[in-house]
């Protein structure tokens, strides 16, 4: 079908030969270093305190603060799902709400049969890996499995008796109502926020690619006159995927409600389109013009129309949800055996349980907190949570001491705890897109407040308790996920190559003429984000055979090549020539007076 199909079979995935498996080298440099804050940390932030202020005066009133580890379960639930539409963001939270409950429910049950401290670790570790993979199999967003493990994992350290569970289950759904409230509540003012935002993200990320894409070009030219290839071609190779990656998540965002039933969505896919177009011909696209488009999509003024709307793109844009609509991939086939999420389960279950008893073995009093240390570790691969295991020491000891330094004033009352601790939850996710080990500033001394709802304990004993099961809990997860191998990484690659061939074989017989072009655009667009993500993943890990890089580079050239094509057919969306020359508007101009 392509003369690229055999350039992509170069470096055969047969028998590993003999020493292939890797030992990468464990980075220290720019692990700490601070990075840009999400473009909407404001949100979860100011959520969570909200969601958190109602349930916490209301138990103050009544005298009844010891049950505000019960009604936290379920406010916790406000940091889920800000990224998703309204309406695909209702079903989420009821689930996470539903999700939560359950572990409590778990966590109490357990907690009222017995008090072995042996058999709670263990129950606190295979809950930890039930929630990581549930998680990651639904995609449920950040902040993933932690906190469903930090909270339910501390409950099952709780004492606890069969006639009490109900009370405390439904503390949980209550505050996980007002969760769903607060989450809620933005689409009064802003109905198309989360979907603007993707959309934004899509145009400026389309921008950077279209500015790196000269040296791009340069390279690829070098690569087909067989000449040294130019060193910035590393980079817009990354600038191409995180737009590839970007445009697909706005067309996600877009159609979580399953059509463009609105004018608002279908004007917000146009500049959707516009981005697939600059990806797919940076050299007729106008990166100002893409960057103006994006700063109008902020507040809640009309979305910006662009000046070279199309004769029937209207009509195309309503068929795009039938056009994205093809089998869903179910839970249960993403959990199956031979799924790639399984390794990781069983690295957080081994890694949670080393934790745990390594704490029990010093003698501390709180293994859970070691348990979710080691939770908080797993990532996609080894480098990552070792990564990870760095923030996580160096913010935790930064944070005791941070609380060391708040805890005479948390003591002063219990208006002042619930001050601390909502000014913390507040700093925790400003802060903790930037990096890990900042949120964490702000998680650990959180954490150790949230224990004196009960009764106020001496500072000294929380913090050594604190310090000992973080460093327990950080070595012997990250010994775990060294231990614990996962040789379906390559795997993994091997089967998005050949997706990422069959998406491109499609996009071409569409060219020919024996399909639809447009679908199978979109799917290839979809492809080879999911190859980029596994090759990323599988770079990190150890214990494997060597990687396909040179088949990977070569579909994901291939791929993009004809992405490309698929945006010059004549009359396609490349132009009015169908040659994907559409003139290039200056900034000022990039919309006109009609609104959407």
């Amino acid at each position: 079908m392509s003369s690229t199909s055999s350039a992509t079979r170069d470096d055969s995935s047969g028998p590993p030969p003999p020493g292939s498996a890797r030992v990468r080298r464990l980075p220290l440099a720019g692990v700490l270093r601070p990075g840009k804050p999400s473009d909407i940390w404001f949100k979860p932030a100011s959520s969570v305190v909200v969601a958190n202020a109602v349930p916490n005066l209301t138990l103050l009133a009544l005298g009844r603060l010891d049950l505000v580890m019960y009604t936290m379960a379920g406010s916790f639930c406000a940091l889920y799902a800000h990224n998703l539409p309204y309406a695909a963001r209702a079903r989420t939270l009821a689930l996470v709400v539903a999700g939560m409950t359950a572990s409590i429910a778990v966590a109490l049950v357990t907690a009222s049969l017995t008090g072995s401290a042996a058999v709670l670790v263990a129950v606190g570790a295979l809950l930890a890996a039930a929630q990581k993979t549930l998680c990651d199999a639904t995609r449920v967003g950040p902040p993933g499995h932690l906190i469903f493990t930090f909270i339910s994992t501390a409950t099952l350290f709780a004492p606890q008796t069969p006639g009490q569970i109900p009370g405390h289950l439904a503390l949980t759904l209550a505050g996980g109502a007002v969760a769903w409230l607060v989450g809620m509540a933005p689409a009064l003012v802003r109905p198309h926020g989360p979907e603007r935002r993707a959309t934004a993200r899509a145009l400026r990320a389309a921008a950077a690619y279209v500015d790196a894409a000269p040296a791009h070009a340069v390279a690829a030219r070098a690569e087909h006159a067989h000449a040294d290839p130019n060193p910035t071609a590393a980079p817009a190779e990354h600038a191409r995927a995180a737009a590839a990656g970007a445009v697909h998540a706005a067309w996600q965002s877009l159609l979580a409600t399953g059509a463009l039933s609105t004018a608002a969505r279908r004007a917000l896919a146009r500049l959707v389109v516009r981005a697939e177009e600059a990806i797919a011909t940076p050299g007729d696209a106008d990166g100002e013009a893409l960057r103006a488009w994006a700063a109008g999509l902020r507040g809640t003024s009309a979305v910006p129309r662009p000046r070279d709307v199309r004769p029937g793109e209207e009509d195309e844009l309503l068929g795009v949800a039938e056009e994205l609509a093809g089998p869903k991939v179910p839970l249960w086939r993403r959990l199956a055996p031979g799924s790639p999420l399984l390794p990781i389960a069983l690295r957080t279950a081994v890694g949670c349980a080393l934790a745990g008893y390594g704490s029990l073995a010093l003698g501390v009093g709180r293994p859970y907190w070691a348990l979710v240390t080691a939770a908080s570790l797993y990532q996609a691969n080894v480098t990552l949570t070792w990564n990870r295991g760095v923030q996580r020491v160096v913010g935790n000891l930064i944070g005791v001491l941070a609380f060391a330094a708040i805890a005479p004033f948390a003591h002063l009352g219990h208006v002042e705890l619930i001050v601390c601790c909502l000014a913390l939850a507040f700093g925790a996710e400003a802060l903790i897109t930037r990096n890990y080990w900042l949120g964490t500033v702000c998680v650990t001394p959180m954490a150790l407040l949230v224990t004196e709802f009960a009764r106020f304990q001496q500072p000294g004993e929380l913090i050594l308790d604190r310090v000992v099961d973080t460093v327990v809990g950080a070595v012997l997860g990250v010994a775990a996920a060294v231990l614990v191998t996962n040789r379906r990484a390559v795997d993994q690659i091997e089967h998005a190559i050949e997706a990422t061939d069959r998406a491109r074989e499609q996009a071409e017989a569409g060219l020919a003429g024996a399909g639809g072009v447009d679908p199978a655009r979109r799917r290839l667009t979809a492809a080879l984000v999911e190859l980029r993500a596994a090759a990323d993943a599988a770079a990190g890990e150890w214990w494997q055979r060597a990687l396909p890089e040179q088949r990977v580079l070569a579909a994901e050239r291939a791929g993009h090549r004809t992405l490309a094509a698929t945006v010059r057919r004549p009359n396609g969306r490349g132009g009015e020539n169908g040659q994907g020359t559409r003139p290039r508007a200056r900034a000022a101009d990039a919309w006109e007076g009609a609104r959407a």
